[in-house]
């Protein structure tokens, strides 16, 4: 991979983590009104994939960066865990604990910037490199591979995100899978998404809901996660639960049952012996993360999200709403002229770092063009 030479400011701000905010934490003043006569034009079951929100309704980072945040950002080193078990089933507990990992309880009202094409994120931490691209834009597309040589893994994640708004709440179903590879184990974790829940009405909020399926095929074990948010009304005590079992797939016999709260703690239960256990312990885990930090000013690529964010940023955190909006306007202007000249040339778009595959059966899928991912200027310290 060859470095851009031309230089840019890079903004970096800390990542979300259990807060569900980042040091640029800010409250937008009349964030619920303002937001409700956004969507008065918006037509249930509507496709909300192209609807743009203005600066004040952003956080200062792109959602490529939150992809490759809940990979490298974690307190505890749950990643390399997994392909330290000595057994299969132990393997797949610590799978399951670092999937929990990757979930971070989100703000409601404030959404990451939109990626535009050809945007990456390339990050590290200790000797795992992250890489992500924006593949496509309509559809939006978003691609991951992450290598960490020295702990034998590979991470390969191809997400394809569609919001629909249905009056009183917004459902986003990401689709695609993430493949978690243990190299020296030859085996191939396959996993799915929750869907991210929305609620408007009658009281705001955010959760992950729905059911996550995480299957390995060499080892024949599975484990099926189910996330249950709120209530209509908001209240209750199933707010981020999660129940769901470790079992042999070939049976359907369950090996370990797993409850709990994804943002607190996760028990898991042999059913063999009764004996119950900490899988998952949030606050270790995602708990007042600091910032990465720009290790390589000089290696940074032009299409680094934090460069290509830049000003819009800056001026969200210094609340210049104005200046916000012709920064954002200005990238978005620039994607439209480039998009132009392609059409002008009947040139098409190809992605630097995957290649982009499509089949009506299982959608969209990314192949990475490198083997490996070199280490990145920007760094998550240990």
């Amino acid at each position: 991979m060859v470095k851009d030479s031309k230089t840019k400011d890079v903004i970096i701000t800390t990542p979300l983590g259990l807060e569900g905010e980042s040091n640029a934490d800010y409250k937008a003043p009349n964030i619920l009104q303002r937001l409700f006569s956004l969507l008065n034009n918006v037509r249930p079951g509507s496709d909300l994939t192209r609807f743009q929100l203005p600066p004040l309704f952003n956080l200062p980072k792109s959602h490529l960066q939150c992809y490759g945040e809940s990979v490298y950002c974690v307190n505890k080193d749950l990643l390399s865990k997994c392909s330290k078990g000595e057994t299969a089933i132990e393997r797949m507990i610590s799978v399951v604990a670092w999937s929990m990992s990757t979930l971070r309880p989100l703000m409601f009202g404030v959404v990451p910037y939109n990626p535009i094409l050809g945007e990456t994120h390339h990050a590290s931490k200790g000797t795992l490199n992250v890489l992500l691209e924006q593949v496509s834009h309509h559809p939006p597309v978003s691609a991951l591979h992450a290598t960490d040589e020295t702990n034998n893994i590979e991470l390969l994640w191809c997400h394809y995100a569609v919001p629909k708004f249905y009056g009183a709440t917004i459902e986003t179903v990401v689709h695609g899978k993430k493949k978690l590879k243990l190299l020296k184990k030859g085996e191939t974790y396959v996993m799915n998404s929750p869907k991210l829940l929305i609620r408007l009405l009658p009281k705001p909020g955010v959760d992950w809901v729905g059911n996550v399926n995480i299957k390995c095929q060499e080892t024949g074990l599975e484990a099926e996660l189910s996330f249950k948010g709120s209530s209509f009304f908001g209240f209750g005590a199933s707010n981020k639960m999660i129940r769901g079992k470790i079992m042999k797939s070939s049976s359907s016999k369950t090996l370990y049952d797993i409850s709990g709260n994804w943002d607190r703690t996760v028990q898991i239960k042999d059913t063999t012996d009764g004996k119950t256990k900490v899988l998952y312990n949030a606050k270790e885990a995602i708990s007042a993360l600091p910032s990465p930090t720009l290790k390589d000013p000089e290696g940074v690529w032009a299409s680094e999200s934090a460069a290509v964010w830049a000003e819009v940023s800056k001026a969200i955190l210094s609340k210049d709403w104005d200046k916000a909006r012709e920064a954002k306007r200005a990238v978005e202007e620039s994607e439209r002229e480039l998009l132009k000249q392609r059409k002008s040339m009947v040139e098409d778009w190809v992605p630097k770092h995957f290649d982009l595959l499509y089949s009506p059966d299982d959608g969209w899928d990314c192949i990475p063009k490198q083997s490996t991912v070199p280490p990145a200027p920007i760094v998550f310290s240990m």
